[in-house]
């Protein structure tokens, strides 16, 4: 039985599919195939049922997945404990935000593959949320306040954010003074996401509401420079605008929790040593 063929069925297994698997292992999807025809018939049992939707465990795949990871684990610790310490190599498929990732985070990146020549450094910059599990990534950089998931997360850096408004704006709507008062304003967000501010050590969590919604922070702050509403941003997408008068932050009592900068990969109990170095060299950076 081929170690390759069981890392191929546990990457098609949590990848839900085929086709995300092959991206996520950097070959294509007859390979996959082919191996994993040839694990089911070294094994003489079927592991995975194929739909229009991808791939779904059987019964006996179920139970085979966690053998087969456990099994992946331990020898991709083994090599990284035989490998010489600063050799990395295969690919490393990262989601970052398109708001933040070419302005802070492509340095780190780019010294990442500098260090490592035989390592592919693939990064795919966008404000979408990410399924990395779906979509074959081993790690994605998220920025801001994590949602409720199994993913397992190591955070870098704090970040910290403003609630920000135009100066027009404040003289004709006013500005709130409370977060209660945010409901009787234009809000300029998202989604349809909460908002979080601090009372002392009292989090108040409102829902705003706004007619103009952007996903990219960039859009959001020319929003509020142009005097369409209020915002909450982050201090590296304001701090040109404060510093010009553009924008002047509001409700200064009731600060924006600090967020964080996040490393966030798939579930398992070893982490990649590439995700280890690429973590580090950001809390290096950011420190």
């Amino acid at each position: 039985m081929e170690i390759e063929d069981l890392q191929t069925f546990v990457e098609v297994a949590d990848a839900g599919g085929v086709s995300p698997a092959a991206r996520r292992l950097g070959v294509s999807k007859s390979i996959v195939s082919r191996r994993l025809v040839r694990l089911e018939a070294d094994l003489g049992i079927q592991l995975l049922a194929r739909t229009t939707r991808g791939a779904a465990l059987t019964e006996a795949g179920t139970v085979f997945r966690e053998h087969a990871a456990r099994i992946c684990t331990e020898m991709d610790i083994a090599r990284e404990t035989i490998l010489p310490a600063g050799d990395l190599r295969g690919l490393l498929r990262i989601a970052a935000p398109l708001t933040f990732g070419p302005t802070h985070l492509a340095p780190v990146l780019a010294e990442l593959a500098l260090r490592h020549p035989l390592l592919h450094v693939h990064t795919r910059y966008t404000d979408r949320f990410v399924d990395i599990v779906a979509e074959g990534f081993d790690c994605a950089i998220r920025v801001g306040y994590l949602s409720d998931s199994n993913l397992i997360a190591r955070r870098v850096a704090p970040l910290h954010g403003k609630l920000v408004a135009s100066p027009d704006y404040v003289r004709v709507h006013g500005a709130p003074e409370t977060p209660e008062q945010l409901l009787a304003h234009q809000a300029l967000m998202q989604g349809t996401e909460s908002w979080r501010f601090t009372d002392g050590d009292r989090t108040i969590t409102v829902h705003p509401q706004g007619r103009f919604k952007a996903d990219n922070g960039v859009a959001l702050a020319a929003a509020a420079v142009a005097g369409l509403g209020i915002a909450v941003l982050p201090d590296f997408l304001v701090e040109e605008h404060l510093a010009s008068g553009a924008l002047v932050a509001v409700m200064t009592n009731y600060p924006a929790p600090a967020g964080g900068i996040h490393v966030v990969r798939p579930p398992g109990q070893h982490p990649a040593r590439k995700i280890r170095v690429l973590t580090e060299l950001l809390i290096a950076h950011f420190r």
